[in-house]
């Protein structure tokens, strides 16, 4: 009777030793979500400064042209039109793609994806057009202030989408390959809020560049 007492607390003891331990695991994967969302957040706000000088300088710069070119001049509103509906449907998408990673939609998650990943390749592919064909016409950043503010600007925002597109392939591979996870869900989660933060500064550049530049 003794020896069956003992074993029973020894199996109860063990018990809640697990759910202890089980209680420990997922709260410390909370936390460190929570850490992780947290530090994505502070990272957004360093690259928000980032941009707020760039701004500042081509808002300095833009009317130094030299003698040369001004927005009004190169500037094609109808292709940059173009240009900024494909971001803006990309950000669309991506928010899609989370609906569907949030209901553990493995197959559509990833189709979403890759409908965003397009979208951002046809916006990095047009703008590095327009930048070839910038400088093929002799409108290098060399030229003038305005135009080397202008590349600076601009080329800074291809740089993150262009980053935004490698972070997006390498997710695409781990919800292939992990499925949709917590600590994948949350990774998503940032490159979405990373996403949309660009779609917001594309924003402000096609409305105080382009807008105002064409006028």
């Amino acid at each position: 009777m003794s020896t069956l007492s003992v074993s029973q607390e020894s199996v109860t003891l063990n018990s809640a030793i697990v759910n202890t331990k089980q209680d420990h695991d997922a709260h410390a994967h909370h936390d460190t979500s929570s850490n992780t969302t947290f530090g994505f957040w502070l990272y957004l706000m360093t690259d928000c400064l980032l941009f707020a000088s760039f701004f500042a300088t081509y808002a300095v710069l833009f009317m130094n042209t030299a003698g040369g070119v001004s927005g009004k001049d190169i500037f094609e509103l109808d292709f940059v039109a173009v240009e900024t509906a494909a971001l803006l449907i990309s950000s669309i998408t991506f928010g899609f793609a989370m609906i569907a990673a949030q209901g553990q939609k493995k197959a559509l998650t990833l189709i979403w994806l890759a409908v965003t990943f397009c979208l951002g390749v046809v916006f990095i592919s047009m703008e590095v057009y327009e930048f070839n064909h910038l400088i093929v016409h002799g409108n290098g950043p060399q030229k003038s202030a305005f135009l080397t503010s202008f590349f600076a600007l601009v080329g800074l925002h291809g740089l993150h989408v262009t980053a935004g597109l490698i972070w997006m392939t390498v997710m695409m591979i781990e919800v292939a390959k992990r499925g949709l996870g917590k600590a994948t869900v949350t990774r998503l989660s940032c490159l979405s809020l990373f996403w949309h933060f660009l779609d917001i500064v594309w924003i402000c550049v096609f409305t105080l560049v382009y807008l105002m530049g064409a006028m």
